[in-house]
């Protein structure tokens, strides 16, 4: 698409004819150096006319236009670039929609030596309309045609070197500009993690999937409608609280006050909602982040989320979570859930490696080895079949909600499982989270309790995300194992090592999970990444 003309006020250059593009200086290198036709088409320079000569044209202007080129180059005392940048100045006032007024001096800006009508025949012939009187010897005549041909060859070829060198001189500037701009903003620019994470959650389709995830969604609901004392007349706040559908819970539980935080644009959904289910004389809906808002109470006596990611703590939204509870909780606050723990087992799963890796070695008769590159370096969002594992899981880590801080977040723990079965590989590790919902803070959780049998006599909820147990929206984080490390494994074989989870220095929004192990061969390591 070409570009417009450049309008009279427009600032093309900033000092002389720096700014003449590759088209113009492209045009003026190819046109004759003094000689031009008189029979080239031309155009009206205030009309869409067009005549088959310059001066066809100069006679249309001065006849339908009043504007004659003779009498405005004498009476201003033109010279041959002040007749060229006129030219320039006047079709950029018609291409822009404008009148020339005469007298206007706006053309003797050296901007308007950049033609605007690319090979302008009236540009060759700006010397052809002489104005000065006829010398009465033809001889004479003759010698002063030749000394001003002479002198527009000179003219010209000036003219083809300025805009040739300051048309490399701008491409130059303009160049090391942009690269020290963009070295600047490359620089300057803070890094953001959060833009992309909110947004992902301003629209319908997470929050039905959350929503229809009923081991999620009745968890919370069982708890809160099922402990209805405990929050009877108490001010709970919701952190993330998406759709508003735990606000809602809590307000019907009896909450004299809760207060929903979002910084998604879903708030505006959220607060509609509570209007429309009238329970907008208790919940107060609040857009931004927690770390930057200032709640209209100082303290709460409740504070309830559903902050947990892919493998636990993918997005790392629970450290928002705890600095809310470090900032607004009450000292006997309560946390809603109050603990969680983070489980891992080896893996044996032949149909999947069949389906989705090994599928790769034949394909409609053709091999595509290179679809399988890099297949076993990120964890795999997947819900996996009971019996794939094969090894009891373990917890190798805790995380009580009312105590943990920011800082344990990234950590590096051990682990050590069974294999309960000989396999012929190693295919996997598998990642999932157990969640638990106490009546109290002071209540501890059993170190070798399994959410899908925990049983609480005060109330207490618990839902797992493990492999075999009925799907959530999480399912689990599957680790496939390099090729050379998934050695074959025998029933009663132990599996020592370390678990590792961090940030990734990309994202501190995404997750690395690395695990170092050994069985009876040789020590192996290998790292996975969740974006």
């Amino acid at each position: 698409m070409s570009q417009p003309p450049a309008r009279p006020d427009d600032d093309l250059s900033g000092s002389d004819v720096s700014s003449i593009d590759s088209e113009s200086s492209t045009g003026y290198e190819d046109a004759p150096d003094a000689e031009v036709e008189d029979d080239v088409p031309a155009k009206c320079l205030f009309c869409e006319s067009t005549f088959p000569s310059t001066k066809e044209v100069f006679a249309h202007c001065a006849e339908k236009h009043s504007f004659d080129w003779k009498q405005t180059v004498k009476s201003q005392g033109l010279d041959f670039y002040s007749r060229i940048k006129l030219i320039n100045y006047i079709r950029s006032l018609t291409a822009a929609g404008k009148t020339y007024t005469a007298g206007d001096r706006a053309f003797e800006n050296d901007k308007y030596m950049q033609p605007t009508l690319e090979e302008d025949p009236l540009l060759f012939s700006v010397d052809e309309e002489e104005v000065d009187e006829i010398p009465e010897s033809a001889d004479e005549r003759v010698k002063e045609l030749e000394a001003k041909l002479r002198d527009l060859t000179m003219q010209f070829q000036e003219y083809k070197s300025a805009v040739s060198d300051n048309f490399a001189k701008q491409l130059e500037e303009k160049s090391a500009s942009v690269e020290s701009k963009a070295k600047e903003e490359k620089k300057e620019e803070p890094r953001d993690d959060d833009t992309h994470y909110f947004n992902s959650y301003a629209g319908n389709d997470i929050h039905e999937i959350m929503l229809k995830d009923a081991v999620r969604t009745d968890a919370y609901r069982d708890f809160i409608y099922g402990n209805k004392d405990l929050f009877k007349d108490k001010v709970v706040l919701d952190v993330g609280c998406g759709t508003g559908i735990l606000s809602m819970f809590c307000a019907k539980a009896g909450a004299k006050k809760v207060i929903a935080v979002d910084n998604s644009a879903v708030i505006n959904k959220a607060r509609a909602t509570i209007f429309e289910n009238k329970l907008d004389h208790i919940i107060t809906c609040v857009h931004g982040k927690i770390e930057e808002i200032t709640l209209p109470v100082k303290q709460v006596d409740i504070i309830v989320s559903e902050w947990m990611g892919y493998c636990l703590l993918y997005e790392a939204m629970l450290n928002s979570v705890l600095y809310a509870r470090d900032k607004y909780l009450a000292p006997n606050g309560l946390m809603v859930p109050s603990e969680c723990k983070i489980l891992l087992a080896a893996v044996h799963d032949p149909e999947y490696m069949n389906d989705y890796v090994n599928y790769w070695d034949d394909v409609y008769g053709f091999q595509m080895t290179a679809m399988k590159d890099k297949i076993r370096d990120d964890v795999i969002i997947t819900h996996l079949p009971g019996e794939t594992m094969v090894s009891e899981p373990k917890a190798f880590i805790h995380l009580p909600l009312h105590t943990v801080k920011v800082e344990d977040l990234v950590f590096t723990k051990p682990f050590e499982i069974q294999i309960n079965k000989d396999i012929d590989s190693l295919d996997g590790f598998v990642v999932y989270f157990d969640n638990y919902f106490a009546t109290s803070r002071d209540q501890v959780i059993a170190e070798d309790a399994r959410a899908e049998t925990w049983k609480d006599n005060n109330g207490g909820v618990s839902f797992t995300t493990a492999p075999g147990a009925i799907r959530t929206h999480w399912q689990q984080g599957y680790m496939l194992v390099e090729v050379g490390k998934n050695k074959a494994l025998k029933a009663g074989e132990v599996i020592k090592g370390e678990i590792t989870y961090r940030e990734r220095a990309e994202n501190s929004r995404e997750l690395e999970i690395e695990i170092s192990w050994k069985g009876d061969s040789e020590a192996e390591k290998q790292l996975w990444t969740m974006r």
